[in-house]
């Protein structure tokens, strides 16, 4: 396994994969688990290689997020993608990857608007922006990003769409589904930040979600069941329901009734220091 830190080494590394064969990227920003582990072996099944890159990016962070608390356990994440069998690691520095002067910024305007891109203002602009740079370092065949975060998901497949980054496009940008623990809550990096207690109440987040996808299906009035679910979250432990919305999954237009397309039910919500994400998917009504 290769471990590369500058460009111009990544460049002659990932040419020389390809012609192997087609080369996966797998974007992370490491403290991987278990979830970025099967996004791995997800790519394994489309491509030759696998390439995995591991960058903690400012641009995503807003003012008072957890930038210089995110953790960095470096040697352990590449210990396990040594274990994966990835082909190459791609970890640039913040100094590489944004140089002095540096002054471009990629917008993808309606698929970000809402949800996440109200709570966190600028954050799809640093996704969009950094994404765009890694397909354009890598130049992979097929990129895979985890469906846990499915606004972002929706914002790489419309950036790579628009700059007509990847052909065709959205399959070969493959969204892999959410890994979950034993209890149903989504694995996730920042799960780390809490404590025991927190740890067990957090799993109401899923189950009230389930509860919540399973009243839509049968007809429930939408604002009513989301209004349950919120109050479900605060009587679980969680301090604060940023968003409890019903989305178009395509589009991700604001919906008040199932429709004759997919429906994606999106919540994000705080406990303790931790600000969890999910979504479930919703059937179209009959």
């Amino acid at each position: 396994m290769q471990t590369i830190e500058g460009l111009d080494p990544l460049r002659s590394a990932a040419s020389q994969l390809r012609r192997d064969g087609p080369l996966a990227l797998v974007p992370t920003m490491g403290a991987l688990h278990e979830g970025h582990l099967t996004l791995v072996r997800a790519a394994r099944r489309h491509a030759a290689h696998v390439a995995v890159s591991i960058f903690v990016n400012p641009l995503q962070f807003g003012a008072n997020e957890d930038l210089a608390a995110y953790p960095r356990p470096r040697e352990r994440d590449l210990d396990l993608l040594r274990g994966e069998g990835v082909s190459l690691v791609w970890t640039p520095t913040a100094e590489g990857m944004y140089p002095a002067g540096f002054a471009t910024n990629i917008s993808v305007s309606g698929v970000s608007d809402g949800l996440c891109g109200a709570a966190r203002p600028g954050h799809f602009d640093g996704v969009a922006t950094v994404v765009c740079k890694l397909f354009n370092q890598v130049r992979p065949d097929v990129a895979l990003f985890g469906e846990k975060d499915w606004q972002q998901l929706a914002v790489i497949r419309r950036m790579a769409r628009d700059l007509d980054l990847v052909r065709p496009h959205v399959d070969r940008i493959l969204g892999v589904p959410t890994v979950r623990e034993a209890d149903g809550l989504a694995m996730s990096s920042r799960n780390a930040y809490l404590t025991a207690e927190q740890r067990a109440q957090a799993a109401t987040l899923p189950r009230a979600m389930a509860d919540a996808v399973a009243a839509i299906e049968r007809g429930a009035d939408v604002p009513a069941t989301l209004a349950t679910l919120s109050t479900a979250l605060i009587a679980g432990g969680f301090t604060a329901v940023d968003y409890a919305e019903l989305r178009d999954a395509d589009s991700l237009a604001a919906i008040d009734r199932p429709g004759a397309v997919p429906a994606r039910l999106l919540v994000a919500a705080r406990i303790g220091r931790a600000r969890l994400i999910d979504n479930l998917a919703v059937a179209p009504a009959p």
